[in-house]
């Protein structure tokens, strides 16, 4: 029987990286962002045919819209066995410089969210007796960050935590949680957030002296979510080249 997965801030970069490689493994995916129109767009460039794929309007910080999108998953093929908490809110903002609303709204797209899409997805996992929740975790929340604000460090920090919490809470019903905590990738969006003399010199920092690839990160949470991944709960699962080593 197909699984169906859904992933939140899959219209581009490493979203779209993991649902197009969940896709491709023979899952059904909810391809969900906070603008239907990228959702769509996304959906058609995995498959042009559409039935494999459900595009979804989904703004994390609400969670009626984790309500929603799950009602419409189940409208359309009736379970969910996958979430992979993906969206996030990334700012480079010197600590000393964050305002109160940028705090508040880096840690209501990261942390909030991930809450709410635990919340309600693993709710409806344990009702049926099986699911896999794999959250983003992020290199930034182990060490504190080379690139991001402090605000992105503490919500990445904080998903790590909080998934370490819905592991042990539903691991006896069959739902398992688990963190995929990734160092700098070769992304679009690594490349707009990082000036290029200084990404220059992280690569450099880095033991393996490349970035990561997004396509091996997808790789890695298609495992996760598999139905053999059964005894794999409330792990990080470090992909940063051995700038944070344990």
């Amino acid at each position: 029987m197909d699984q169906i997965a859904l992933v939140t801030g899959a219209a581009q970069g490493l979203g779209f990286a993991i649902a197009e490689r969940l896709h491709a493994a023979g899952f059904k995916v909810a391809v969900t962002d906070h603008r239907l129109d990228l959702a769509r767009q996304a959906a058609a460039r995995i498959d042009a045919g559409g039935e494999r794929v459900l595009p979804l309007r989904l703004d994390v910080t609400r969670k009626p819209d984790f309500e929603a999108a799950l009602a419409a998953t189940l409208d359309r093929w009736g379970r969910l066995q996958v979430l992979v908490n993906n969206a996030a809110m990334t700012r480079a903002t010197p600590v000393m410089d964050i305002s109160p609303e940028e705090f508040d709204a880096v840690l209501g797209t990261n942390l909030r969210g991930t809450l709410f899409g635990c919340q309600v997805m693993g709710a409806h996992m344990a009702r049926a007796g099986y699911g896999r929740l794999i959250n983003m975790g992020s290199l930034a929340g182990q060490n504190g960050g080379t690139a991001t604000g402090a605000h992105y460090a503490c919500s990445k920090g904080a998903i790590i935590t909080l998934t370490k919490v819905f592991a042990r809470e539903l691991g006896p019903l069959g739902v398992t949680a688990n963190a995929v905590s990734p160092g700098p990738m070769d992304l679009p969006s690594v490349r707009a957030l990082v000036p290029p003399e200084k990404l220059e010199q992280i690569v450099q920092g880095i033991p393996v002296r490349h970035l990561g690839d997004a396509r091996f990160v997808a790789d890695l949470v298609v495992r996760l979510a598999s139905r053999e991944a059964g005894f794999v709960n409330g792990a990080t699962w470090d992909v940063n080249g051995g700038l944070f080593m344990r």
